[in-house]
C-alpha cells in the first residue's frame, strides 16, 4: 500500500506546537493537538492524562470543536510536550477519527518529513462504525 501524501499545512503544526509549549506542563498534559475545520478555523486542544486512562489530545479536540461549533475536521495533528515534534495517533484515536471524520488528513512523520495523509491510509480494510449503524428513518 502506498500513501498518499498531500500539502502539509504547516499553520496547523505550529499551533499545535505552540500550544504544546506554552499549555502542557507536568505529567497530566503532555500532547497538544490542533484541527482546522473546513472554513479554516483551528480549534485547539491538550490530553488529559490520568492513570484511569485519560483522553488524548485528539478526543479532546473533538469535544472542544463540537463545544465551538465544529462539527467537520479537514486536517489534524498532534504535537508533544519538551519539542517532541509531531506524534502520530494511537489507534484509538485513528478509529475515533476515521468514525467522526472518515475524509480527515492527519498530519503524521518526524522533522522535515512530516505528510499528510487521510485517515484511511491509517486505518487500512478498518471498521467503520457508522457503517454499521441502523437507518432510523
Amino acid at each position: 500500500m502506498t500513501m498518499q501524501n498531500h500539502p502539509v499545512d504547516h499553520e496547523l503544526v505550529e499551533a499545535a506546537a505552540h500550544v504544546a509549549r506554552t499549555r502542557c506542563r507536568g505529567d497530566n498534559h503532555t500532547m497538544a493537538a490542533a484541527g482546522r475545520a473546513p472554513d479554516g478555523r483551528i480549534v485547539t486542544a491538550v490530553n488529559a492524562y490520568h492513570f484511569t486512562g485519560g483522553p488524548c489530545a485528539e478526543l479532546v479536540l473533538i469535544g472542544a470543536a463540537a463545544a465551538q461549533g465544529v462539527y467537520e475536521l479537514a486536517t489534524i495533528v498532534a504535537v508533544g510536550d519538551r519539542d517532541r515534534g509531531v506524534v502520530p495517533p494511537c489507534g484509538r484515536c485513528r478509529q475515533v477519527l476515521l468514525d467522526y471524520f472518515p475524509g480527515v488528513e492527519v498530519i503524521v512523520g518526524e522533522g522535515d518529513g512530516i505528510r499528510a495523509v487521510p485517515v484511511t491510509e491509517l486505518l487500512p480494510a478498518s471498521y467503520v462504525w457508522a457503517d454499521h449503524q441502523l437507518d432510523t428513518e
